[in-house]
Order: structure tokens, then C-alpha cells, then sequence
């Protein structure tokens, strides 16, 4: 045993603990604003149909390779590495694993930021302002009130983060993910009742073979990395806080089925709303952002109850962002904790640095630092492509690597094993982790770079 700190590492509490973490940490932004939005480009229910299988397949060995190194090692992603690797390439997958977060989290905070902004401006009844056009435009493009709100939010998720992890993570995550829940049902409920919604939600439920491509794949699956927190270093330091006795295999079904529920419902919610809304019209569901600030409260605008919706909706985003953002701030403090032998607090308050620093740039992308462009990018969209495009699959690499060529599947099988009397989905794992995860994660980096340089349209 190699203990250097006097601390003793932190724990969940048990199986629920991590369950709602790592949901929590899968439950992001990501759900809410890229799951509705791709699954109407790329063909409604036939996108959710390969969606749930590779969650079930690709996901799902990711998550129980990352759970299993984590436990196994008690370490964050570099020092899990480390311990298999002493030295070659593969030992710098456990960096680029901990570089990710501290990446993702500013920009993540930036829009968390712009969630608040719009949660206080529903609270105050002013709805029809936030419907108005150029709305979104202006509020991004005034550096002061996108500063403020994302300074609130990421002194908000460094506060939870200082409490610890029991504390801070769990309790958080415990208390925001059944509100989540309810929440989604109430809005995914109200939309679907809305008149016109039914084609929006046959559109998005009911298979429709003519509407498959490629493009249908490649876009599942880059939805799914992001979805379920693979090739973060989330799962690898959440893994290491989980005890010996809590099985493995169950938290991870149960982290993918409260995933990809919350997905359906954000699709149940959005697709009816908007198609009601436009007639029936699915361009309307545009990326990202544009989704979420300007069509959503357009259409809560034309349904008459806007404010109420309004405040639910955005409640509910804002526990979704929260959870998230806490996941990967806690990866990223786990880190400096493992690798340079600090204290928690003084951990938690570098990494705030970094985030309000990087953040910053975020914040102002869109105004005051508007002219700064890196490959036809404002920071926001770079630093998103950057990890979720290029890092996120290299990191997941990295991982089958290291697991089915350095360690071996039999002694992850081992890790699994502990407290259980099988290992139910063996083959599936060690099959995906030798050959399909890796081809996979290659297929991903190659046609996300090939789009962001315009030599593939997607």
C-alpha cells in the first residue's frame, strides 16, 4: 500500500450515492439541448433506437471498464494510469483523461450562467421579453450580465465541491436528481398534451427505417460519449470513491437507464413542444444553444402558460447543469489531490482559478472578445469541440488500451467480481473492449475533425 497522505480517500456512501452522482454527472446539458436536437435531425425513432443499443453495448463497457480501474486503482485517472503504465504513450491517456474536465468545466459554467439569467428573468414574470427576437443575441454579446451569471454559477458548484464528497457531491446530486425527475414528467407531460405535439412525439418514438444513414451511427454515438460521461476521468475518480461491496454491473445498469430515460424525456418534452409549435416544421429544433434560449421560450411564449413552464423548465436545466458541473470539478480537484499531494480546500481554490480564468474567455466569446477566432471558432465552440471531439475519443482509446492490452480483461473481470457471483455481460465487455470500443472512438475523432475543417458535411 502506498498511502501518502494522511487523508483517508473519500467514499459514497453506498450503491445509491454513487447512482445518483454518476447520473447527476451523466444528466447534463447534453441531454436537454444535443439529445432532442439530433434525434430529430437524424431520423427521430430510428436515432433512438441505435442510441439505446450502443448504450447498452459501448456504453456500457466503458462505464464498467472506467468504474472497475478507478476502484481497483483508489486513484483519478492519472494515477490509475500510471499504475499499470511507468512509462510509454499510454501513461499520458491518464493526463489527457484529467485535462478534460478542467477544459469542459468553464465553458460549461459559461452557459450554466446564462441558465440562471434566464430561471431569475421567468421568476420575475418577463417570459415575453426572453420570446422577443435578437433577445439571446444581445444578453450573450453584453460581457458585464454574462460575467456576473457565470461567476454565480461556478462559485455555486466550488462551494459543493469544498464541502467534499459526501457532503458536497452526493447530497447535492441525491437532492437534485428526484426533483429532475418530477420536473421532466410534468413539462414532458404538458407538451405531449399540447394540440399538433402527437406527430412530434411519433415522430421521435416510432422507427422509421427510410430515415436511417451512417450519419445516424456516428452521431448516436458521439451523443452517447457525451451523455454518459465516458473518456472524462468522471466515472475513473467517482469509481475510486465507491466501495468494495456495492456491485459494479448493477450501478452501471442503473446509471444507463436513468440516462437514457432522462434523454427520452427531454426528447418528450422538446420535439412535441417545438412541432406543435411550428406545425409540424422539424428544422425548427436547431442546435444547441439556439434550441434551449430561443426557440424553447418562443414556444412556452405561444402556449400560453409561459412563466410557470418557463421557471420549471429552467429549474430543472439548472439541476441538470449543476450535477454535472460538480462531477467534473470534482475529477479535476481529484487530480491535483492525487498528483500533488494537496488538501481539498486548496485543491478546489486552484481549479476555481483556472475555471473563472478560462471561463472568462467563454463568457466574453461572444462580445467584448467577439474578433478572437481559433480555426473559425469563438472560444466557447473551440473548447467544446477541442474535448468532446477531439480529446474525449483519444482519451477512450487510451482506456480500452490500457484495459484489454495492460491490465487484461481478466483482472478487470476480477474488480467486477468482488461481492458478485457473475460477471452477466462478459462477453459483450471483453468483445467491445478489445475491438469495438477502440474502432469506434476512431470513427468518432475522425469524422467530428473532418466536419470542423469542412472536408465532410454532417
Amino acid at each position: 500500500m502506498e498511502e501518502h497522505h494522511n487523508e483517508k480517500r473519500s467514499t459514497f456512501s453506498g450503491r445509491l450515492g454513487f447512482v445518483l452522482s454518476a447520473a447527476g454527472a451523466s444528466v447534463g446539458l447534453g441531454n436537454i439541448w444535443r439529445f432532442p436536437y439530433l434525434a430529430a435531425k437524424y431520423g427521430g425513432g430510428i436515432f433512438l433506437l441505435v442510441y439505446i443499443v450502443l448504450a447498452l453495448t459501448f456504453g456500457y463497457t466503458m462505464i464498467v471498464a472506467e468504474t472497475a480501474l478507478g476502484r481497483m486503482t483508489q486513484k483519478s485517472p492519472v494515477g490509475a494510469f500510471r499504475k499499470f503504465t511507468k512509462s510509454g504513450w499510454l501513461s499520458f491517456g491518464g493526463w489527457i483523461n484529467a485535462i478534460i474536465p478542467v477544459l469542459i468545466v468553464p465553458y460549461y459554467s459559461v452557459i450554466g450562467g446564462w441558465v440562471i439569467k434566464y430561471l431569475v428573468e421567468y421568476i420575475k414574470g418577463n417570459g415575453k421579453a426572453l420570446a422577443g427576437d435578437g433577445y439571446f443575441t444581445s444578453f450573450i454579446s453584453n460581457g458585464t450580465s454574462t460575467e456576473l451569471c457565470f461567476l454565480v454559477f461556478t462559485f455555486f458548484t466550488l462551494a459543493i465541491i469544498y464541502a467534499g464528497v459526501r457532503n458536497g457531491v452526493e447530497r447535492v446530486s441525491s437532492m437534485m436528481m428526484p426533483v429532475l425527475v418530477i420536473l421532466s414528467v410534468i413539462i414532458a407531460v404538458y407538451s405531449v398534451t399540447r394540440p399538433g405535439a402527437l406527430e412530434g412525439v411519433k415522430y421521435f418514438l416510432v422507427p422509421n427505417l427510410s430515415n436511417f444513414s451512417w450519419m445516424t451511427v456516428v452521431a448516436a454515438m458521439g451523443q452517447m460519449f457525451y451523455s454518459l460521461s465516458i473518456a472524462m476521468g468522471i466515472l475513473v475518480t467517482f469509481g475510486s470513491y465507491m466501495k468494495k461491496d456495492i456491485s459494479i454491473e448493477d450501478s452501471t445498469r442503473n446509471v444507463e437507464v436513468f440516462d437514457t430515460a432522462i434523454a427520452i424525456m427531454a426528447g418528450l418534452m422538446i420535439i412535441p413542444a417545438v412541432f406543435s409549435f411550428s406545425g409540424g416544421d422539424p428544422d425548427m429544433l436547431q442546435a444547441g444553444p439556439s434550441l434551449m434560449f430561443i426557440t424553447i421560450p418562443k414556444v412556452f411564449e405561444s402556449m400560453g402558460f409561459g412563466t410557470l413552464v418557463g421557471v420549471l423548465f429552467f429549474l430543472l436545466v439548472l439541476c441538470a447543469a449543476v450535477t454535472s458541473s460538480i462531477a467534473l470539478t470534482e475529477s479535476a480537484v481529484s487530480t491535483f489531490q492525487d498528483e500533488l499531494k494537496w488538501g481539498r480546500k486548496k485543491s478546489t481554490v486552484v481549479v476555481g482559478v483556472i475555471m473563472v480564468v478560462l471561463g472568462t474567455l467563454s463568457s466574453l466569446g461572444y462580445g467584448p472578445l467577439g474578433f478572437v477566432k481559433i480555426i473559425g471558432m469563438q472560444f466557447l465552440d473551440f473548447f467544446d469541440f477541442l474535448t468532446n471531439s477531439v480529446m474525449m475519443p483519444i482519451a477512450a482509446i487510451a482506456t480500452c488500451l490500457l484495459v484489454s492490452r495492460v491490465i487484461g480483461v481478466k483482472k478487470i473481470e476480477q474488480e467486477v467480481l468482488v461481492g458478485e457471483a457473475k460477471f452477466r455481460r462478459k462477453k459483450i465487455f471483453n468483445f467491445m473492449i478489445r475491438y469495438l470500443c477502440p474502432i469506434f472512438a476512431a470513427i468518432i475523432l475522425i469524422s467530428s475533425v473532418a466536419n470542423a475543417f469542412g472536408w465532410i458535411k454532417m
